[in-house]
């Protein structure tokens, strides 16, 4: 059952680390009209002292303390990704909504734990899946929804980087490695341009000498099914000549482009006339040829007055407590999202 009262929803953040301070703390900070931190939890003193000295909320050193605490509504679960699961089910089971950061659970057993606690106790779950939200993704999605691009035949995404990295994220005892941590978020917007369908799975992870620890740092996932354009996903600290993010191959034209800045032509369907098959030899035995008049177009996000995704989730999850607007981030994709990502794992 959902909290119908109007007011500001109160909040409890478990972790105060990069993902709970400096995406939950800072997104929710602005939102005075709809949130308000009323307490936080870490091990470690100093992140406490910070946050009641910032925030002016109250302060806990364990997660059953900030679950007592009767005043939070909705719990932020921001800690490793190997607690998520448990976290997240005692807090459901206390009475408490959550959103749990990603990955939303590190394996497909827990995660339907999760949503299965959230249907028994009628407590709102969701995921903090906010690359749904950028600007560069809605534009990608705008653009194939026109029709200008043609029937999609296969999209590309493709996040490169080279980099060393040596955190508690390099290790699969505590759930780290690209496919959890990247994956989470290139796999959800894979499937959300697939559309409503149950794909066939490939992937390859590799754990290279620039990650310490042994998850893997280097991903290759492609994903296909009947009717649907085919997505390749790529996710590397391995690529010194990083390519574009975002590649999308239409009938009638394409889109490339970075996070930032995209392009893509396309050509009139009007004066693009079909070409029956000419049986006879080309008069210069040469390949056929035609001039292509194209349409050009881009697009820059320095141009764009948006939300900043880490908000626009907040503002959504907002509507879903207090208005009754259906969930945005929904269980029946987090459950498939998982279920993809387990394939990965397995395969």
């Amino acid at each position: 059952m959902r909290v119908k009262e109007g007011g500001v929803i109160r909040v409890g953040i478990a972790g105060l680390g990069r993902a709970g301070w400096d995406i939950h703390v800072d997104a929710l900070r602005p939102l005075t009209d709809q949130y308000a931190i009323v307490a936080v939890c870490d091990p470690l003193p100093d992140r406490r002292t910070q946050a009641r000295e910032e925030l002016g909320c109250a302060a806990y050193s364990a997660f059953p303390e900030l679950l007592a605490d009767a005043r939070v509504e909705l719990v932020v679960v921001a800690t490793p990704s190997y607690l998520h699961a448990e976290m997240a089910i005692a807090a459901l089971e206390t009475g408490k909504h959550v959103i749990v950061e990603k990955p939303f659970a590190t394996d497909l057993a827990d995660a339907e734990r999760m949503i299965a606690t959230a249907k028994q106790t009628g407590r709102t779950l969701t995921c903090h899946q906010n690359s749904r939200y950028s600007p560069d993704y809605l534009k990608v999605r705008e653009v194939i929804a026109s029709g200008k691009l043609g029937q999609i035949l296969q999209i590309r995404i493709a996040w490169h980087g080279f980099s060393r990295r040596w955190d508690w994220q390099t290790l699969k005892e505590f759930g780290g490695g690209m496919l959890n941590n990247n994956g989470s978020h290139a796999i959800d917007l894979a499937l959300l341009l697939m559309g409503e369908v149950e794909p066939q799975v490939f992937c390859q992870r590799r754990n290279t000498p620039l990650s310490s620890g042994d998850a893997e740092d280097h991903v290759k996932v492609v994903l296909q099914a009947p009717g649907a354009p085919l997505l390749d996903v790529e996710l590397t600290s391995a690529c010194a000549y990083a390519q574009d993010a975002w590649l999308v191959m239409g009938t009638q034209g394409s889109l490339t482009g970075t996070r930032s800045h995209l392009k893509w032509k396309y050509l009139d369907p009007v004066r693009f006339s079909a070409r029956p098959v000419d049986r006879h030899p080309t008069p210069d035995r040469s390949y056929n040829r035609e001039d292509l008049s194209w349409v050009e177009e881009t697009w820059d996000l320095s141009q764009e007055h948006h939300t900043p995704p880490t908000q626009q989730i907040y503002r959504d999850l907002y509507a879903t407590l207090r208005e009754e607007a259906p969930l945005a981030i929904s269980l029946p994709g987090l459950q498939r999202q998982s279920r993809v990502l387990q394939k990965c794992r397995e395969s």
